[in-house]
């Protein structure tokens, strides 16, 4: 009887949650890939996404002596403008969890923080990068709690060094700070 109960409760609590998250739909019209140069385009650059690409190519240069400036401008770019061109591909809603529930009940076909990563990284890593170089981080492997995400270092650096790109967390607005200063995860390089 509790069993039944039990399923029929998740069942229902789950449809509510799907009713609910129709209304908390994430969607950027300002962003586009430009097939040609696989670039991403910000149709409407507004002052804060400027201010934010700022920010990142300030912290991608401090990653070490030898950056490139042109690259990290190239990189904070991308960093910043990709993850809304992969929240409306994935159909995204937030929070980023409703999002894993919607995925793992097959509702939607990615939006997980693994399947940021494995495309933000296939889309970063398309390009020759001399200052850089991109890991696929974790945090709780293979906990209840795990979490994945890009991480970027300079060349020949650690993951504990890198900068933490991560767009999961706040649904498709990119995160990102020192994979050492998360207060929230502890960031390793990923392995199987």
């Amino acid at each position: 009887m509790i069993n039944t109960f039990s399923k029929r409760f998740f069942l229902a609590f789950s449809m509510m949650a799907i009713l609910f998250l129709s209304g908390c739909a994430v969607r950027y019209d300002n962003v586009k890939l430009d097939p040609t140069t696989k670039r991403t385009v910000i149709t409407k650059m507004d002052s804060k996404t400027a201010s934010e690409i700022a920010n990142v190519t300030r912290a991608l240069m401090q990653l070490g002596p030898n950056i490139d400036p042109a690259e990290a401008r190239l990189l904070a770019h991308e960093a910043v403008a990709y993850p809304r061109v992969l929240a409306n591909q994935y159909k995204l809603v937030k929070p980023a969890y409703w999002q894993n529930v919607l995925v793992n009940y097959g509702y939607r076909d990615n939006g997980l923080c693994w399947q940021w990563t494995r495309d933000m990284a296939k889309h970063i890593q398309a390009r020759k990068w001399k200052s850089f170089d991109f890991f696929h981080g974790t945090a709780n492997r293979r906990r209840y709690n795990e979490h994945n995400s890009l991480v970027v270092t300079a060349k020949g650096k650690t993951v504990r060094e890198g900068l933490l790109l991560d767009p999961w967390r706040h649904s498709g607005k990119l995160y990102w700070t020192m994979a050492k200063d998360d207060p929230k995860y502890y960031w390793t390089r990923f392995t199987n």
